[in-house]
C-alpha cells in the first residue's frame, strides 16, 4: 500500500499526522505528507483509517 496526499485539498487539520505519525507528517508549507516508501504492513489500518477521516478526502491510498 502506498498513501498520498493531494496538498491542493489539504486544509492542514492534522488529522492525519494525529492519527498514523509514522507515515503522515508536514511539509515545508505546513501542508500534510506521506513517506514515499511502501506503508508498513502493521500500519495499513492507521493510514485507511487516516484516510477514511480526512475532511477534504485528501488522501488517497493505492494497493
Amino acid at each position: 500500500m502506498k498513501a498520498f496526499v493531494d496538498k491542493d485539498l489539504c486544509i492542514s487539520c492534522g488529522l492525519c499526522v494525529q492519527t498514523c505519525p509514522d507515515v503522515f507528517s508536514w511539509d515545508d508549507d505546513d501542508k500534510a505528507e506521506a513517506i514515499d516508501d511502501e506503508v508498513p504492513e502493521e500500519l495499513e489500518a492507521d493510514v485507511q483509517e487516516a484516510a477514511d477521516g480526512c475532511p477534504t478526502d485528501a488522501i488517497s491510498v493505492q494497493d
